[in-house]
């Protein structure tokens, strides 16, 4: 049973934009190539295969935002968190091709 929360993009954008975020509170699970092509600049990178080393960079007292290209290695992540004792994370649902799209910007 899944322990966290899909987040639509619109929602996830409107918070993001909101100013109601840290910037360790959306983590992207992107590689380096794909965070240069397009992100967002309230995010923190920290690709999926760096996560177990990284941990200390991911909050557990508040919410957190995984996004990845399109909602699979964030779910994964998601998964991987929960197993670790992570809370309040949430997964943005169709990724970041899915939040450029909002955002007028073609990203495949």
């Amino acid at each position: 049973m899944e322990q966290w929360n899909d987040i639509e993009p619109g929602k996830f954008l409107q918070l993001a934009a909101g100013g109601n975020l840290d910037s360790d509170q959306i983590i992207d699970v992107r590689e380096q190539q794909e965070w240069d092509y397009y992100h967002l600049d309230s995010s923190l990178l920290i690709p999926m295969n760096t996560i177990p080393h990284r941990l200390a960079e991911i909050p557990a007292g508040k919410a957190v935002y995984i996004i990845c290209a399109h909602g699979v290695r964030s779910a994964g992540v998601c998964r991987y968190l929960t197993e670790k004792g992570y809370s309040s994370l949430h997964n943005v649902v169709g990724g970041m091709a899915a939040v450029a799209s909002l955002q007028g910007f073609q990203y495949d």
